[in-house]
């Protein structure tokens, strides 16, 4: 049997990966709406954002609006495909059909 991927397995990276995983391909979000929306502590949301890039499953695009620092954030392709293999093995392992 497959092994679920322990970078998304941790429960804040797995609710971040999903969050992510609802955007278009291409698409970002800034990283107050991802807060948001997760209803995490800029310093966690952080932390568990460098492991996932570290991994290369999420992009992380630090521009200025106007003199505001503005930081977005993307699954990559490969954060995309690791994801859904975790889903896919998610399901693996709970009995259900892909």
């Amino acid at each position: 049997m497959t092994e679920l991927d322990p970078v998304i397995h941790a429960a804040a990276r797995l609710r971040i990966t999903s969050a992510l995983a609802t955007l278009d391909t291409g698409d970002s979000i800034a990283f107050p709406r991802l807060q948001e929306l997760l209803d995490m502590t800029a310093g966690n949301l952080s932390t568990h954002l460098r492991k996932l890039e570290d991994a290369g499953y999420v992009q992380v695009d630090k521009t200025h609006r106007g003199r505001t620092p503005v930081t977005y954030l993307a699954l990559t392709r490969q954060g995309r495909r690791a994801f859904e293999d975790y889903v896919d093995t998610l399901r693996s392992v709970l009995g259900e059909r892909t």
